[in-house]
């Protein structure tokens, strides 16, 4: 009775909090001047050095498919500020009204499917778990206009919040010229001129879709978007995992650790890590 009266508890203190909007409450970030002025200075003297790639990038894009050269799409960064986010577009024109029709492809939806066919089956195997589950299962909980079971419940709470990231495999979407430059990190350069902007700094936690940051607003993951917008960050650099691959909670714990300790030392290290792991196969 103790845990039931505790779940409906907090499932309406999560209704009133969504309402409330905790991001009202959130502390303003300011970028230091350290870290401002070694962004003007670094993302300067690249675009320099980079305009011959720049250029010969856009001219194979404009080669292979219609389309704007710059892909442009709204972004959340630091203090949960929204910006226009560039990259060179590595994807056929329409790919955004592609993306529900390959929403079921996404690699971390996967994960999580797989984890809960792993969950069923380890409750089969033990007849006394699997019955209380089912008791469990028959719990109501109720808000205003809304009632649920409790499994039901806190298994889809779960799954939003795991599945904050979207990203799929061996993507359809992408062109010839797409997967070279994804290949090579060449399609982030244009963020070069976000960091002029001050959009973003050159390390920092990846600013999010809109989608996917409405998904982190909770008190759990809102300090991640008290630190800037990176064109490479932590999470980038630290491999976990076999093959090198890592989960999305995995990466939100990543970002929250960054926004806590970020430091000058910190963010050489990040960079100098980027640049060993600039040629590889993974896109990150």
């Amino acid at each position: 009775m103790q845990k039931l009266l505790s779940v409906v508890i907090d499932f309406k203190e999560k209704e009133k909090s969504r309402k409330d909007n905790p991001i009202s409450s959130l502390a303003e970030f300011h970028l230091p001047v350290w870290k401002r002025s070694f962004d003007i200075l670094a993302a300067g003297s690249a675009i320099l050095c980079l305009s011959p790639i720049l250029i010969t990038t856009a001219l194979a894009i404009l080669f292979e498919s219609r389309g704007k050269v710059v892909y442009k799409s709204k972004r959340v960064g630091s203090n949960y500020k929204i910006f226009d986010f560039y990259k060179f577009r590595s994807m056929y024109a329409d790919a955004d009204k592609r993306l529900a029709e390959y929403q079921k492809l996404n690699q971390y939806t996967k994960k999580i499917a797989d984890e809960e066919l792993f969950d069923s089956s380890s409750a089969a195997e033990d007849p006394l778990q699997a019955t209380s589950g089912n008791i469990e299962q028959d719990i109501l909980l109720f808000s205003d206009n809304l009632s649920t079971s409790e499994n039901d419940y806190l298994k889809t709470k779960r799954t939003e919040r795991s599945n904050a990231f979207f990203k799929l495999e061996n993507d359809p979407r992408i062109t010839r010229v797409g997967h070279f430059i994804r290949k090579y990190s060449i399609d982030e350069l244009p963020q070069l001129f976000n960091i002029l902007k001050g959009d973003m700094s050159v390390v920092g936690n990846r600013p999010l879709p809109l989608y996917e940051a409405e998904l982190l607003t909770s008190d759990e993951y809102v300090n991640r978007f008290m630190a800037p917008a990176g064109l490479t960050g932590l999470w980038q650099v630290e491999k976990r995992g076999g093959a090198g691959k890592m989960s999305a909670e995995e990466r939100k714990l990543l970002d929250i650790k960054y926004a806590k300790e970020f430091s000058f030392r910190m963010d050489m290290m990040i960079i100098i890590k980027t640049f060993t792991a600039f040629i590889q196969k993974e896109d990150v």
